[in-house]
């Protein structure tokens, strides 16, 4: 549905998107992540029609049409960064007015402002709602044509708990319906429960590109075990470390850093020692730290 080949984007000598090369699929979800500055909002626009490329192309849609062409832009629906809307206009009237522009059948504007969820206030000006409800009229103005793509700059930044909840359940039913969507976002909870592959972008390069399974993967090799002992066994810890290399005490516990398939193994070697187990616990790696230490990596 979006193919990168090569994008590169220049402004003032400097290439803020440096040979980008990267597809979303139909029916998937693709998130990317980066530090402010890396490129990511320039990426998104792109694939809008909304920049042209320097050098590379950016196609978009079933037909791979270059997303500068006016008919590429029928294919996908956009919420910029920052969305704004004449104050003076009630939420109905610009989702109304969207609609008409968009080509949309007259239900789809009670469809998305039962989705946008404006607490009784779509027939009040937008100068009275807050940046939250804001941000639920332009998902509303987004979602109203039914098009192959979505792409999305930032799109969870003000939303409350029950916007969170409606856009959840907005990208579920796109990803079930075959319609691809191509989000920015640095809320890391948004990634782990929404991203089929996440790409991340750093000083406009792309280094890395992990699907859910490769994520899942690299979170639980560092994940941590804590094993509170009786007593500490001699050699106890010799024997775990050729199951975790970097196995350690700490006061009467035993610290096993590494995957979750490894432990059952840990727990026999503790057992056979002789060793009294009087706590337990375990925990997964995160993906903040995995972002940090990977985007770390990178000059």
């Amino acid at each position: 549905m979006i193919t990168y080949r090569g994008f590169t984007k220049v402004y003032d000598g400097r290439a803020v998107v440096d040979r980008l090369s990267l597809t979303v699929p139909a029916g998937a979800v693709v998130a990317l992540l980066g530090p402010n500055g890396s490129g990511k909002t320039t990426t998104i626009k792109a694939a809008a029609g909304l920049i042209r490329p320097d050098a590379g192309t950016v196609q978009i849609g079933a037909g791979q049409q270059p997303a500068t062409d006016a008919r590429a832009r029928q294919t996908c629906s956009f919420l910029p960064q920052r969305v704004s809307f004449p104050d003076a206009l009630t939420g109905r009237e610009v989702v109304e007015f969207y609609r008409r522009l968009r080509g949309a059948p007259r239900d789809a504007a009670a469809r998305v402002l039962k989705f946008a969820s404006l607490n009784g206030a779509s027939a009040k000006p937008v100068s009275t709602y807050s940046g939250g409800m804001v941000q639920r009229l332009g998902l509303a103005v987004a979602t109203i044509a039914a098009t192959d793509v979505l792409l999305l700059d930032e799109p969870t930044a003000a939303l409350d708990p029950d916007g969170l909840c409606a856009f959840y359940g907005l990208i579920e039913e796109r990803r079930r319906t075959g319609a691809a969507t191509f989000f920015s976002s640095h809320q890391l909870g948004d990634i782990e429960r929404l991203a089929d592959r996440v790409a991340v972008i750093v000083g406009g390069k792309l280094v890395a590109e992990l699907s859910e399974r490769d994520i899942a993967a690299r979170l639980a090799d560092r994940g941590v075990m804590r094993v509170r002992l009786q007593a500490r066994g001699t050699g106890l810890l010799e024997r775990v470390r050729q199951h975790s290399s970097k196995a350690l005490w700490l006061g009467d516990e035993l610290i096993v850093p590494g995957a979750a398939a490894m432990r059952p193994a840990v727990l026999d070697v503790i057992r056979s020692a002789g060793g009294t187990i009087t706590g337990l616990t375990a925990s997964e790696g995160r993906l903040d730290e995995f972002y940090r230490d990977l985007v770390g990596g990178v000059s």
